[in-house]
C-alpha cells in the first residue's frame, strides 16, 4: 500500500486527504490546529501536528510515515502560505503604497514554506533513495501579476522557482516533483458552480499527478474552471 503525507489537510488538503485514502493509500494529513487534526483522524487517515515552514518539522512527519508504512511513495503541500496575519490590503497593496511587513506577509511568507517543504522533501526521499512524488500547490499568480497584488505574485513566483528547481535537481533520481497552478476561487460550500474549482477535483488532479509513471512526468500543471477567466 503506497503511504502518503499531506501537510495543509484542513480544506483542498483533506479533498485529497479524502481521495487517496478512496484509492487505497495509507494517508497521513498533518496541520496546526487540533480541530483538523481531529477530522483527518474521523476520515480514517493518521493525523500529525507539522509546520510547513519549519524544516525540522516537516523531515520529522516524513520520518514519522515513513516508520509507519515503510517508505513515503508521496508528500503534498496544500498549507495556505499566508497563516492568520497578513497586513495592508489583499494582495499586498500597490507598490508605491506598500510596506515592508507587507512584504513579509504576502511575498517572504509563502516562498518560506515552499522552501522548507521541498527542501525537506527532497533531502528525505533522496535518504530512501528516490522513486517518489512531491506536489506543491499554489495559486494562479504564479504565472501572471495583477495590479495591485505584485507582492502577492512575487511569493507565488518564488514558490514556482523553487518547485521547478526541486524537480530539475531530482528528476535523475526518479523523484517527481511537480507545481499544481490552482488559478480560480474554492468552492468550500459543495455547491456545482462551473465558475469555481470544486476540492474533489483539484484532489483529483493531484491523484494524476501521483499516478505518473517517470516516462512521461508532468511537472507543472494548470487548472481553471470552466466558466473562470483562463489566461494561457
Amino acid at each position: 500500500m503506497p503511504a502518503a503525507l499531506v501537510i495543509g489537510a484542513r480544506n483542498l488538503g483533506y479533498a485529497v486527504v479524502e481521495r487517496l485514502l478512496a484509492d487505497g493509500w495509507a494517508v497521513t494529513g498533518a496541520a496546526r490546529s487540533p480541530e483538523t487534526l481531529a477530522k483527518v483522524r474521523a476520515a480514517g487517515a493518521d493525523a500529525l501536528e507539522a509546520d510547513v515552514t519549519d524544516q525540522a518539522s516537516v523531515l520529522a512527519a516524513l520520518g514519522e510515515v515513513a516508520d509507519r508504512h515503510g517508505r513515503v511513495d508521496l508528500a503534498v503541500n496544500a498549507a495556505s502560505p499566508y497563516g492568520g496575519g497578513r497586513s495592508g490590503p489583499f494582495g499586498g497593496g500597490s507598490l508605491a503604497e506598500a510596506q515592508a511587513s507587507g512584504f513579509e506577509d504576502w511575498s517572504a511568507m509563502p516562498v518560506r514554506g515552499a522552501f522548507a517543504f521541498l527542501s525537506a522533501s527532497a533531502r528525505f526521499l533522496l535518504g530512501q533513495g528516490g522513486e517518489a512524488t512531491v506536489v506543491q500547490v499554489t495559486g494562479g499568480s504564479a504565472r501572471r501579476a495583477m495590479p495591485g497584488r505584485g507582492l502577492w505574485a512575487a511569493g507565488a513566483f518564488g514558490v514556482r522557482a523553487l518547485t521547478q528547481a526541486a524537480a530539475l535537481e531530482l528528476r535523475e533520481h526518479r523523484i517527481h516533483v511537480a507545481l499544481l497552478v490552482v488559478d480560480a476561487t474554492i468552492d468550500r460550500s459543495g455547491g456545482d458552480d462551473d465558475a469555481t474549482a470544486d476540492p474533489a477535483s483539484l484532489a483529483a488532479a493531484v491523484a494524476y499527478l501521483a499516478a505518473q509513471s517517470p516516462r512521461a512526468m508532468t511537472h507543472e500543471l494548470q487548472v481553471t474552471p470552466a466558466l473562470d477567466r483562463w489566461v494561457p
